[in-house]
Protein backbone atom coordinates (compact mmCIF):
# COMPACT_ATOMS: atom_id res chain seq x y z
CA UNK A 1 0.00 0.00 0.00
CA UNK A 2 2.65 2.47 1.12
CA UNK A 3 4.22 1.79 -3.09
CA UNK A 4 0.95 3.68 -3.69
CA UNK A 5 2.68 7.02 -1.83
CA UNK A 6 5.37 6.80 -4.57
CA UNK A 7 3.57 5.71 -8.36
CA UNK A 8 0.87 8.15 -8.07
CA UNK A 9 3.26 11.28 -7.77
CA UNK A 10 5.64 9.68 -10.09
CA UNK A 11 2.57 9.12 -12.97
CA UNK A 12 1.27 12.42 -12.19
CA UNK A 13 4.84 13.47 -13.63
CA UNK A 14 5.06 11.60 -16.30
CA UNK A 15 1.75 12.75 -17.48
CA UNK A 16 2.29 15.90 -17.10
CA UNK A 17 5.77 15.19 -19.23
CA UNK A 18 3.50 13.73 -21.50
CA UNK A 19 1.23 16.34 -22.02
CA UNK A 20 4.02 19.39 -22.14
CA UNK A 21 6.20 17.02 -25.04
CA UNK A 22 2.48 17.02 -26.90
CA UNK A 23 2.48 20.51 -26.74
CA UNK A 24 5.55 21.36 -27.91
CA UNK A 25 5.24 19.35 -30.57
CA UNK A 26 1.98 21.05 -32.23
CA UNK A 27 3.51 24.49 -31.19
CA UNK A 28 7.15 23.07 -33.30
CA UNK A 29 4.57 22.44 -35.78
CA UNK A 30 5.64 19.39 -36.11
CA UNK A 31 2.07 17.59 -36.87
CA UNK A 32 2.05 19.89 -39.84
CA UNK A 33 2.52 18.09 -42.86
CA UNK A 34 1.03 14.27 -41.94
CA UNK A 35 0.68 13.24 -45.68
CA UNK A 36 3.61 14.31 -46.98
CA UNK A 37 6.50 12.06 -46.02
CA UNK A 38 4.16 9.34 -47.00
CA UNK A 39 3.57 10.69 -50.97
CA UNK A 40 7.34 11.75 -51.06
CA UNK A 41 8.76 8.56 -51.15
CA UNK A 42 6.88 7.32 -54.21
CA UNK A 43 9.26 9.61 -56.45
CA UNK A 44 13.00 9.45 -56.88
CA UNK A 45 13.44 13.40 -56.23
CA UNK A 46 11.34 16.63 -55.34
CA UNK A 47 12.67 19.58 -57.19
CA UNK A 48 10.76 21.63 -54.71
CA UNK A 49 13.59 20.26 -51.71
CA UNK A 50 16.14 21.68 -53.58
CA UNK A 51 17.59 25.34 -52.79
CA UNK A 52 16.64 27.93 -56.01
CA UNK A 53 20.19 27.76 -57.43
CA UNK A 54 20.60 23.72 -57.81
CA UNK A 55 17.24 23.86 -58.65
CA UNK A 56 18.55 26.31 -61.74
CA UNK A 57 21.35 24.23 -62.41
CA UNK A 58 20.09 21.27 -62.99
CA UNK A 59 17.15 22.81 -65.40
CA UNK A 60 20.34 24.06 -67.45
CA UNK A 61 21.78 20.61 -67.33
CA UNK A 62 18.82 19.38 -68.35
CA UNK A 63 18.33 21.78 -71.39
CA UNK A 64 21.98 21.07 -72.29
CA UNK A 65 21.71 17.73 -72.42
CA UNK A 66 18.37 17.81 -74.68
CA UNK A 67 20.28 19.73 -76.96
CA UNK A 68 23.40 18.44 -77.33
CA UNK A 69 20.89 14.79 -78.00
CA UNK A 70 19.54 17.00 -81.03
CA UNK A 71 23.01 18.32 -82.41
CA UNK A 72 24.13 14.70 -82.43
CA UNK A 73 20.72 12.97 -83.43
CA UNK A 74 20.53 12.19 -87.19
CA UNK A 75 18.26 13.45 -88.86
CA UNK A 76 15.60 11.45 -91.53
Amino acid sequence: MSILYLLIPLSLILLGLAVWAFFWAVKNDQFEDLEGPAHRILFDEDENDLPPDERQRRQEARERAAQERRNTDPEP
